[in-house]
């Protein structure tokens, strides 16, 4: 064989041999990518500072009834992993139209405008109450009816305050309400010093910000209202599919019990089943 033809197969073997290792090498990384995609968590907003739904322990850790329902979810399902990421309240539906988070936990309730713009789970995980909540010294408030003419502060934007605006209207506007941006301590605080008389939220979430701060707060008169709770996602594909293995996911915690047993783990009492009116 000529030497000119031995070179001409040479080269051709060594095409060949590149071509074979440039295929493996894009294979390698199609995987990579496949498998970053398929183990990417999911990115929870949440606020944080709602105990006990969502709170952060001493060690920094991220944790909560909302959030241990999420996590019994993982274990159904496991392509559903979660990462929980803290956040004002002001900021986790811009996160969630923004693609931060892909999902929102934190004991959201149904409205017309987010069932419009969002996705919610069919199914709920928690029957979340509102009542009203007062410094527990004061002697001139007995019935709701001796909220007249009283200042009741209230969370922008928060689903507490558009229940309390509808209930404060059927009544003839009753009480004046004092709106606030910030959180449910600030206005249990300004109770506590007289700035205002009550406030409207879960009797549940208020015993438990008033021990931690040391305030003497309680609930009075009946509940107002008991609706359900879901965890919303963005109305997109994604969304959609993610919502889709939510629901499938919470109908097995409630048919096996372990809603039912985090819910008495937290509270004492069975609240996933449906108590709304």
């Amino acid at each position: 064989m000529k030497k000119q033809n031995i070179k001409k197969i040479g080269s051709l073997l060594g095409i060949l041999l590149l071509g074979s290792l440039v295929a493996a090498c894009d294979s390698n990384e199609s995987d990579k990518i496949t498998n970053a995609s398929t183990d990417a968590p999911i990115k929870v907003g949440t606020m944080g500072t709602y105990n006990p739904f969502t709170f952060v322990t001493p060690d920094g850790k991220l944790t909560g009834y909302d959030l241990e329902v999420l996590e019994a979810l993982a274990k159904e399902d496991p392509s559903l992993q979660f990462e929980f990421i803290a956040s004002p309240w002001d900021t986790l539906f811009p996160g969630l139209e923004s693609d931060r988070f892909q999902l929102l936990a934190n004991q959201i309730t149904e409205t017309p405008e987010r069932k419009k713009k969002y996705l919610l789970t069919h199914n709920q995980y928690f029957n979340a109450t509102s009542q009203f909540i007062i410094n527990s010294e004061r002697t001139d408030i007995k019935t709701l009816e001796d909220l007249k003419g009283k200042k009741v502060g209230l969370t922008v934007g928060d689903a507490h305050t558009l229940h309390a605006e509808q209930w404060n209207k059927e009544k003839g506007n009753l009480f004046e309400i004092v709106y606030y941006e910030s959180d449910l301590p600030t206005i249990l605080q300004d109770i506590e010093n007289g700035r205002i008389d009550a406030t409207f939220n879960d009797p549940i979430v208020a015993r438990e910000k008033a021990e931690a701060q040391g305030l003497k707060i309680t609930p009075f008169g009946q509940t107002i209202l008991s609706v359900p709770t879901y965890f919303i996602a963005k109305n997109d594909e994604q969304g959609k599919d993610l919502i889709d293995k939510l629901d499938k996911g919470l109908l097995k915690l409630k048919e096996n019990g372990t809603l039912s047993e985090l819910s008495l783990k937290w509270f004492g009492v069975d609240y996933t089943q449906n108590r709304a009116g």
